[in-house]
């Protein structure tokens, strides 16, 4: 998504006017207004074999991740929180779906990054749903740094052997050498 392709850290700014934030417990997501505190830079880090999916990372070197933790008992939706990274780990995957000027974050399971508001203590808390009609799903991306290089994986096409072509041929001179014949100089077209 073009959104990420250059960029190598951003911001993300919901519906709320509020910034997504990496909590100093390197645990819990939140979102406050405060969009120049280093907690609301995200590093955006390219899925290896996707030319969609990407990763954020906290300024706690810690990642974004869509838990199977419910927020609240008896709701739908599940925590986000920050995790490191043990291998292959699909939970901290996010697809960018462009919606007009905004983008939504899709988990590999179909829910939706989402900012939530009202009273406590759903305001200022994260979560992760399967809702899609709701604005509190998008989110304004900021680019905060670019990167010169494009974050879309590059295809590197199979090697494939050199046809080599043919042997050139050999003058008479190199034949009658091979063959243990020799050829004067000057001798040729003479009787």
């Amino acid at each position: 998504m073009e959104f990420f392709h250059k960029a190598k850290a951003v911001r993300m700014r919901n519906i709320h006017e509020k910034y997504l934030m990496a909590e100093e417990d390197v645990e819990s997501v939140t979102q406050e207004r405060n969009g120049s505190d280093k907690r609301a830079r995200w590093t955006v880090e390219p899925v290896r074999g996707s030319f969609e999916a990407i990763r954020l990372k906290s300024c706690y070197g810690s990642y974004l991740t869509a838990s199977n933790e419910r927020f609240l008992l008896g709701a739908t939706g599940r925590k986000v929180v920050l995790s490191k990274l043990s291998g292959i780990d699909s939970s901290a995957e996010w697809e960018p779906v462009r919606e007009g000027s905004k983008v939504k974050l899709k988990t590999r399971h179909g829910h939706f990054l989402r900012g939530n508001g009202g009273l406590p203590p759903w305001r200022d808390s994260v979560t992760h749903d399967s809702r899609r009609s709701s604005d509190s799903f998008l989110w304004d991306v900021d680019v905060v740094e670019t990167t010169s290089l494009a974050l879309v994986p590059v295809a590197i096409p199979p090697l494939h052997r050199r046809q080599s072509s043919p042997p050139m041929s050999r003058t008479s001179s190199e034949k009658s050498e091979q063959e243990g014949g020799t050829v004067v100089a000057g001798a040729k077209g003479r009787d």
